[in-house]
């Protein structure tokens, strides 16, 4: 044919402009024609000959990738991936509505440069260091899979230290702070405060306890489950996020006797029934406890600032200061980790049980000789857990 040229691979054609058009069948079997023409024929060969290299050393990738939105890639990315959870799911495609997408249009125009001006755009934009960290990690994430899928031939987001993120120091409070917080969000919620302190609870698992869910005979709580609240869904009980969520917790003396009192007084009567529900009896919900209680509770003691989080912080870092090994704090807390050693290294129940009455006994020390926790010392004196100890392991003497 008149001003077409074959080659072993991809052919050129001189248009009516005079410049070449180069076309070629890529390893899908489609024909494909190069993004631009060429002034001089030796051009389109050597375009052609570059690209026969790339496909066949495996670094070919779809032109259709560069014109792929990046938003509707995110959102497929986030669909293929069942296992997420529902909270996890809303904070990606937060993350890609609000974050991402108004830095980047498709997939596969994204530059390293681009990468690093988009971040620099995020923190000059006043957006806090551990959300421009957590957007850069699912950004490269959606275009790790994105390599994969041959849309892009490499990954630009290369940045060093992108991810990483540099939370804040959170407060650590004393035992007498920690009692003092509980005493001022009242009666109902003394024990949850104790619960999510000295036995590492987050707040999703402390409000889907029930009463079944707690044994005072053995002083320990069960964690088979949490609420999860996500945006535009009624709440719902939901298995914990890991295998190593599913635990049992001992609950260290001192704090026994609130969560009996607790029980009695607060919570639902049927095995069943909620550990901690609203004055109204109802379900527990994050927005209301923190309007309404922890706050007018923190403003009172003087500890604002303090999240309800912190709590569990404070117990994780008394348990270090007990002596735990990374492997029981990690057990204890109910944490995850990748490397795979630490999977052969268990801790025995008794070693949890010491763990317990270590704190227990730093928390009676703490509050016998300080001022902060004066009124609770008085009334363990009183009841004589200060005097002779107190274990709920067949009613021996403790500590």
């Amino acid at each position: 044919m008149p001003g077409r040229k074959s080659r072993s691979f991809g052919s050129l054609r001189r248009l009516p402009s005079g410049r070449w058009q180069a076309r070629y069948r890529g390893p899908d079997g489609r024909v494909y024609t190069a993004p631009g023409t060429f002034e001089r024929k030796t051009d389109g060969s050597r375009w052609l000959a570059l690209t026969e290299a790339e496909i066949l050393f495996g670094n070919w990738v779809d032109p259709e990738g560069t014109r792929v939105p990046l938003t509707e890639y995110a959102e497929v990315w986030i669909e293929e991936r069942p296992g997420l959870r529902p909270k996890t799911v809303q904070l990606y495609r937060y993350l890609v509505r609000r974050h991402i997408a108004p830095g980047f249009t498709t997939v596969g125009t994204i530059t390293d440069a681009d990468v690093r001006r988009w971040r620099a755009d995020l923190i000059a934009a006043g957006v806090s260091p551990v959300t421009a960290a957590k957007a850069y990690r699912l950004l490269k994430a959606i275009l790790a899979t994105a390599v994969e899928d041959g849309l892009i031939r490499r990954n630009p987001c290369r940045l060093k230290g992108g991810g990483t993120e540099h939370s804040p120091e959170r407060p650590l409070l004393t035992v007498g702070q920690v009692y003092a917080l509980a005493e001022a969000c009242g009666a109902r919620y003394y024990a949850l405060v104790l619960l999510a302190c000295f036995c590492g609870l987050r707040w999703g698992e402390l409000v889907a306890l029930r009463r079944r869910d707690v044994d005072t005979g053995t002083a320990t709580v069960r964690i088979t489950r949490q609420l999860t609240e996500v945006n535009g869904r009624a709440p719902f009980f939901a298995p914990p996020k890991t295998a190593a969520g599913r635990r049992v917790v001992i609950i260290p003396a001192p704090v026994l006797p609130g969560i009996e009192e607790h029980m009695e007084a607060h919570a639902q009567p049927d095995p069943d029934g909620l550990l901690f529900t609203s004055p109204e009896g109802k379900l527990l919900r994050h927005s209301a406890f923190r309007n309404r209680v922890w706050i007018p509770a923190v403003t009172a003691t003087g500890l604002t600032g303090v999240h309800f989080h912190d709590l569990r912080h404070i117990g994780n870092n008394l348990l270090a200061e007990a002596g735990a090994t990374f492997r029981e704090l990690m057990e204890r807390m109910g944490h995850t980790s990748s490397r795979a050693a630490l999977i052969y290294l268990h801790s025995s129940p008794d070693r949890q049980r010491a763990l317990a009455d270590a704190i227990a006994a730093r928390t009676i020390n703490d509050l016998d000789r300080g001022a902060e926790g004066d009124s609770v010392a008085r009334a363990w004196h009183e009841t004589g857990i200060l005097d002779t100890g107190h274990s709920a392991r067949n009613g021996e003497p403790g500590l």
